[in-house]
């Protein structure tokens, strides 16, 4: 957790240290008091449900985010996306020269199920404060408005974090420049996603429609949570994911254990050895081939090794004596392909189950995908793995003709995906955003070569061909993706800080 840190013995009464002025950025009493002006915006925002299946939702999302830029000077439109549309701003007076930066965010958020919030409503916003036996106290919202800020509240409620707040964080940064009478030094374009947590499917596609509208020099994500330590985070790249399905074919319909027990084989046992034969006891996939082309400088592996995860504290949160062997170290198992099974399914049991052979067992795997190891060459050195071990590979359910003629019959059908994507660390774009959060912060950011989760990033870069940074925002732990998504006050003016301090760096 940040450490609240006091400017001077004269700041010390009125302003968070979050504000300690920076060089070229509005003032610290200017960024406060767009900080707090923006609070009741904020909540405004977060009351409008945004799940991405409910169109109207999106587009009443869509107008009100267009209206919140146009207030701050840009112009805006939407991008068609059928019912769904994106949201695009672009600053009206923008520097005569110097690179353009699209800053990509998303509006919509994952579904709710109110019953689980500990609030009345996940779309009506409260303030919290965590009281001496570690629990959150509902609090007035006036309090965000009180001298000293308090950077321990927390505001709570769907978007809060994910990803509503670096939004707001980002139109606050503009109000401060106002204030300030001051400029940015790059130019800038905005984007916002409205089904980022659907996967995107359709940003490609709009992207490619909009490309010139959309060209920049770097795209800059908002998005995710920071480093557990909670220091300025930047990262390099993200993992791609891909779902396939594996299904092993055994009777064409259920049968009688008790008759057919011992005689015909159980495709249920077939895919446990089949899939224990893909993995080592320390976790190391054993397919040949698929870490081979993942080559780590001692750069790579020093960065690596940098970061300051906590690895006996993420052993004793999760519940485990000990990890897989993949990598060194947590951040240098992330920049190898993964192979997980997601899911497994043959017949039902408990009081459901019934004593039988089934036709059939299925394993969903998702495969976490690097730059130098995509899809399609993950997904061949399995099915080789597959029949090596003696099993005919179809697409489908196999024919009569099929079944006669092979004992051992599997599928392998590849699903909904997205690549990895990367820029080189010691990029051009990379040094610039180091600097600025390093002059933003105080303190040396934390750098991530590659991040284990998974963003459209791919869809979005690919098309438009320029490199990309995430530059995430928000507490880590946020709970977004859950129930009580909160956002921690003192992020949030670090986050203004961060944004202004990007947007002034040349």
């Amino acid at each position: 957790m940040f450490r609240r840190i006091f400017l001077s013995a004269v700041l010390a009464s009125l302003l968070p240290a979050a504000f300690a002025e920076a060089p070229t950025t509005p003032t610290a009493e200017q960024s406060l008091r767009a900080v707090q002006a923006s609070f009741p915006e904020y909540f405004e925002l977060l009351s409008m449900p945004n799940d991405a299946v409910v169109p109207a939702d999106v587009q009443k999302n869509a107008q009100w985010l267009e209206a919140a830029f146009r207030k701050r000077g840009f112009t805006t439109r939407q991008l068609a996306n059928g019912d769904k549309p994106l949201v695009f701003a672009e600053l009206g007076s923008q520097p005569a020269q110097g690179k353009t930066v699209l800053f990509y965010m998303h509006f919509d958020g994952q579904p709710v199920l109110p019953e689980q919030w500990a609030q009345k409503s996940p779309w009506q916003p409260v303030v919290k404060q965590r009281n001496a036996a570690g629990k959150w106290d509902v609090v007035d919202t006036a309090k965000l408005q009180a001298t000293p800020l308090d950077p321990e509240l927390r505001v709570f409620g769907r978007s809060s974090s994910d990803d509503k707040g670096p939004i707001m964080m980002f139109l606050t940064a503009f109000d401060a420049l106002k204030a300030a009478g001051m400029q940015p030094n790059v130019r800038v374009k905005v984007l916002l996603d409205s089904e980022e947590e659907k996967g995107s499917p359709t940003i490609g596609r709009v992207v490619k429609q909009n490309k010139d509208l959309l060209k920049a020099d770097v795209v800059l994500i908002h998005d995710g949570p920071m480093h557990a330590s909670n220091r300025s985070t930047l990262i390099f790249g993200n993992r791609g994911n891909t779902i396939v399905s594996l299904t092993v074919y055994g009777p064409k319909s259920p049968l009688h254990s008790g008759h057919y027990g011992n005689f015909i084989a159980n495709p249920a046992q077939r895919l446990a050895t089949l899939l224990a034969s893909m993995k080592d006891e320390d976790g190391r996939v054993t397919i040949p081939g698929y870490y081979d082309r993942i080559k780590l400088s001692d750069a790579d592996r020093k960065v690596l090794a940098s970061v300051p995860d906590d690895e006996a504290a993420m052993r004793k949160r999760i519940g485990v004596a000990s990890t897989e062997k993949v990598g060194a170290n947590y951040q240098e198992a992330l920049q190898y392909p993964s192979l997980n099974i997601r899911g497994m399914q043959a017949a039902a049991i408990g009081d459901k189950g019934a004593n039988i052979v089934p036709q059939q067992a299925v394993a969903e795997l998702d495969l976490r995908t690097t730059p130098e190891t995509p899809p399609d060459y993950l997904v061949k050195l399995i099915e080789d793995h597959v029949r090596s071990r003696g099993y005919y590979v179809t697409q489908q359910a196999p024919t009569d003709a099929e079944r006669a003629q092979h004992d051992k019959i599997a599928s392998l059908v590849v699903g909904r995906g997205s690549n990895a994507a990367y820029t080189p660390m010691d990029s051009p774009q990379g040094a610039w955003a180091y600097g600025a959060l390093k002059q933003a912060s105080g303190e040396e950011p934390v750098r991530i070569r590659m991040m284990g989760g998974s963003v459209p990033t791919d869809k979005l870069v690919d098309e438009l061909g320029v490199p990309f940074l995430i530059v995430p925002l928000v507490n880590s732990d946020n709970n977004q993706h859950s129930y009580d998504e909160n956002l921690r006050i003192g992020q949030y003016v670090n986050g203004v800080k961060t944004l202004l301090t990007l947007l002034r760096t040349p």
